[in-house]
């Protein structure tokens, strides 16, 4: 689709991929809104980029629902929306605290669903829009110490993939984009974890199979892919495989379905 002059709405935009995602998109000439918790943060962001911030907690349900609502309120209809907020969880599942998981599931998860469906009937009615899910290399399999984390973005990609057939024939498109490392505060978090997943990172650090990446270039290519309609956006490449795998039962999903005629606006009679 066609970005400048296009309003996008990067959720987690205080600061890392989301700050970076935010700069992209700007500089590819659209009109960009932040939203996060972090509020000085975020107002730096979007005085740097000449966008909008616009402050919210998405742990709090009461705050999603009312998200899209508000922003296009403020701003205008929203073209592009790019879920990239997210918790990790870097503790085995018998000692995590309770309360992380349920705050990883209502941000990872059930949030980027809930302003999925609050946005998709607008950007439908007006025959245009993206939807952007930031998922992760932990959606494609478990590992140790990341259990509800990777549960949060498996469960995403199958909501982006669900998404994708029902918007098949329309000018609506999804990019679902699952990163490895990205050299953040989230990785940071990652790599002075509990020892199980400090020991799994070196492993797969030995293995060379992680190699870590940068926000800035992760979201240039998010922004390529938006403007280019392209489904998905995978770092490391050399992980192919993984991606292939998980993607598989999809695809197939996909082939099965096909001459199916699904309306994404289907209620029942």
């Amino acid at each position: 689709m066609e970005l400048k002059g296009a309003r996008v709405l990067v959720t987690g935009g205080s600061r890392g991929i989301g700050a970076a995602l935010a700069s992209a998109y700007a500089d590819a000439a659209a009109s960009v809104v932040v939203a996060a918790r972090s509020e000085d943060d975020l107002r730096q962001v979007a005085e740097r980029i000449g966008g909008a911030a616009h402050v919210a907690d998405l742990s709090d349900p009461d705050v999603v629902d009312g998200l899209i609502e508000a922003v296009e309120a403020a701003h205008g209809p929203i073209d592009v929306l790019v879920n990239n907020a997210g918790i990790e969880t870097v503790d085995p599942v018998a000692t995590v605290d309770p309360d992380s998981v349920r705050a990883a599931a209502r941000v990872n998860l059930e949030a980027p669903m809930v302003l999925t469906r609050r946005v998709l009937p607008g950007m439908l009615e007006r025959n245009r829009g993206a939807v952007v899910f930031m998922s992760s290399l932990a959606g494609t399999a478990g590992f140790p110490g990341m259990g509800p984390y990777c549960a949060t973005k498996a469960g995403l990609n199958n909501f982006a993939a669900s998404l994708r057939i029902e918007l098949k024939g329309t000018p609506v498109s999804t990019t679902l984009v699952a990163p490895g490392p990205v050299d953040t505060r989230m990785w940071d978090a990652v790599e002075s974890a509990s020892p199980s997943v400090q020991r799994t990172n070196s492993r797969f650090q030995k293995l060379q199979l992680i190699p870590k990446t940068t926000p800035e270039r992760l979201a240039r290519r998010v922004v390529a892919a938006t403007a280019s309609g392209r489904r998905h956006v995978r770092h490391p490449r050399r992980l192919a495989l993984n991606f292939w795998l998980g993607e598989s039962p999809r695809r197939l999903t996909e082939w099965l379905l096909t001459g199916v005629r699904i309306d994404p606006l289907d209620r029942v009679a």
